[in-house]
């Protein structure tokens, strides 16, 4: 018999949001973990909100949602908030009962100056890689660390010189200017979008864009990231935050080792990592140059013939994983903020994310 096609409106309806979540989803995981993790940090979000005035939203719910925005290529807070109105898995996920209001888009920039000074992004990376389930699956010897280009939120248009004597002519402020053979650098020229941002380019040959530089230090054993850092975008930038990353996630004197692409071969930044103790497994960048000279790496054979230096060879590729879901699915082609401190927060947090997303299988794989 053919069923009837006809709705009637009810006046009642019991629905109980955690019977709809599937028991096997990889949401359930994920979420156990977050709760903990926030929980955690409650003390923290207790100074941060401390003194009078209205009961704002709880940043616990701003976060997960945040995460949500990043887990399923939600393109702005708008659209992120009329996702949590209407879709059952996000109210669920984020603690919203299902007839209580959702807030304004509004709300996440009026809380982001005061999440952003409280450096929330990179106390809830801590908090998610000390819970107990995700603990057991870091070791403290062997590390990774690479970066990548941040499209900045700016045009090259917005490139001009700080004194002025570039400025677009004709009516408006968007004129039509011709760049070719003009010389532009940072020294002199400066973004009027967002003078954070720095002229820069992977290599010869490859075009140059505003960008900042998002770095990460990778535990090699699981793929986790244990640190993140983010940079303007210069030559030594990554070399710099490699030092600075392993000084934050182990400081002291116990030995590690720490793989590389061939842009840290480099005499000073190896001679500062056996300093620190660290092995340093480097590709070697030993490629004749233009003068017809071989380069001299900074890695010899003391050094590559270890298995050790293989292995890490073979596994910090692995690197390139996390940057490459951060742009394709976390919304981090090109940032959609303005400044360092506000990318930073951005950057961090996709790289919680990651984790995040990786930990239903490596709890899978475990068990």
């Amino acid at each position: 018999m053919r069923g009837s096609d006809t709705s009637s409106g009810s006046l009642f309806s019991y629905v109980d949001l955690e019977e709809r979540v599937p028991a096997k989803h990889p949401l359930r995981v994920i979420k156990a973990i977050v709760d903990d993790a926030l929980a955690s940090l409650d003390a923290d979000f207790e100074r941060l909100y401390e003194g009078t005035g209205r009961s704002s939203i709880a940043p616990e719910r701003l976060l997960r949602a945040s995460l949500l925005q990043a887990f399923y290529s939600v393109r702005s807070e708008r659209q992120l908030v009329e996702q949590i109105d209407y879709n059952l898995l996000f109210r669920w996920f984020v603690g919203l009962g299902i007839d209580d209001p959702v807030w304004d888009h509004s709300t996440f920039s009026k809380n982001r100056d005061r999440l952003l000074d409280a450096d929330v992004a990179a106390s809830f990376l801590e908090a998610v890689l000390r819970h107990p389930r995700v603990k057991r699956f870091l070791s403290d010897e062997h590390f990774s660390v690479d970066g990548t280009l941040i499209e900045a939120w700016a045009s090259m248009k917005s490139f001009r010189a700080k004194d002025g004597s570039d400025e677009p002519p004709g009516p408006g402020r968007n004129g039509e200017q011709n760049f070719r053979g003009q010389p532009r650098k940072n020294d002199t020229h400066a973004s009027t979008t967002d003078p954070d941002a720095k002229l820069f380019r992977k290599g010869n040959g490859r075009e140059a864009k505003l960008c900042f530089m998002g770095h990460v230090l990778m535990e090699n054993r699981s793929g986790l990231i244990v640190q993140a850092a983010l940079t303007q975008a210069n030559g030594r930038a990554e070399r710099e935050a490699a030092i600075t990353m392993i000084e934050r996630h182990a400081p002291g004197s116990r030995p590690l080792t720490l793989g590389a692409d061939k842009g840290y071969d480099a005499q000073a930044f190896a001679a500062e990592l056996r300093a620190m103790n660290v092995t340093p497994h480097i590709a070697r960048h030993d490629a004749v140059t233009k003068t017809g000279k071989r380069r001299r790496s900074s890695v010899d054979g003391r050094t590559t013939r270890h298995p050790g230096y293989a292995a890490s060879q073979r596994i910090r590729k692995r690197i390139e994983e996390p940057f490459g879901w951060a742009k394709t699915v976390a919304g981090l082609a090109k940032t959609k903020f303005r400044g360092i401190r506000r990318v930073a927060h951005q950057f961090t947090f996709a790289m919680a994310a990651y984790n995040l997303i990786r930990l239903p299988r490596l709890l899978a794989e475990a068990a």
